[in-house]
């Protein structure tokens, strides 16, 4: 990792064969415009295996341009992307397939069961019917939601479907899961069960995952956090490091200057 910068589990066995990969995540040189706008600017960070990396920036730092880039929701000038060895710029289906995505917007089918969302997925993936049975009850277990298989989508609260969405990701047994401003909406109860949940995943079961986030209450002081401001990478290194001898939430308002209107990044405006 980097330091800060002046600006300037037996449920999901065969996921897990990659861990020898050095930098299972890795993004290097990485810039957007809308038309004159920057909102990338030379990102580039590691993520290593089974680590829980916060993407931390306020709202318009550039994190939701940041995941268009890396699920290819959107292109643009060629960055070195890679996960788990595979260029997400040469082999885009390859390197996809190794990426669970978690979207900020809902997308489960709200008139299917959860099982139905689940399986429906699977099949999607090319898993077998005889696979994908055991993989979803492994993901609705490790996510504390068997006992909601056979509801409805519908009939969920927020927390409950955002964790049925997680499960999904995890069907085709990722290497790395994203996901953006996950807890957006829900109450503090749910906002803290899901972030324990994904923190497991790192600690349990060896999954790398990338947080996209503006709250500072979801960060472990071990996590990697990743400050990403007005589209450039402030720091990278772990909480704990950046929060030195005072809190998390003070270091990130004062290198992105979010109190005072003011902060170290470029000059070319907010970024989606």
């Amino acid at each position: 990792m980097r330091a800060i910068r002046n600006q300037g589990c037996t449920a999901f066995p065969s996921a897990w064969d990659w861990l020898n990969v050095a930098g299972v995540f890795s993004v290097r040189g990485l810039s957007h415009s809308y038309g004159a706008r920057l909102a990338l600017d030379d990102v580039g960070f590691d993520v290593e295996p089974g680590q829980f990396c916060a993407l931390l920036g306020p709202n318009g730092a550039g994190k939701s341009t940041l995941f268009s880039r890396l699920t290819r929701l959107i292109t643009g000038t060629p960055a070195q992307i890679t996960i788990a060895g595979i260029d997400l710029e040469t082999s885009p289906r390859k390197a996809l397939a190794r990426m669970g995505i978690v979207f900020q917007q809902p997308t489960l089918d709200l008139d299917l069961t959860v099982f139905q969302n689940l399986t429906y997925f699977a099949a999607l993936h090319g898993i077998s019917a005889r696979d994908a049975r055991p993989r979803i009850t492994a993901a609705l277990e490790r996510l504390d939601m068997v006992e909601r298989a056979h509801e409805k989508a519908r009939a969920l609260n927020g927390g409950h479907r955002r964790r049925t969405e997680i499960a999904r990701a995890l069907l085709h047994h990722p290497q790395v899961l994203l996901l953006d401003e996950a807890t957006v909406g829900l109450d503090a109860a749910a906002r803290e069960q899901i972030t324990a949940h994904v923190h497991a995943l790192c600690a349990d079961e060896g999954l790398t995952v990338l947080w996209a986030t503006h709250l500072t209450d979801e960060i472990a002081p071990d996590d990697q956090v990743v400050i990403l401001h007005r589209g450039r990478v402030l720091a990278d290194t772990t909480a704990r490091d950046i929060a030195g001898a005072g809190d998390l939430k003070t270091a990130f308002l004062a290198l992105t200057g979010t109190e005072t209107g003011t902060g170290t990044g470029p000059t070319s405006g907010a970024a989606p």
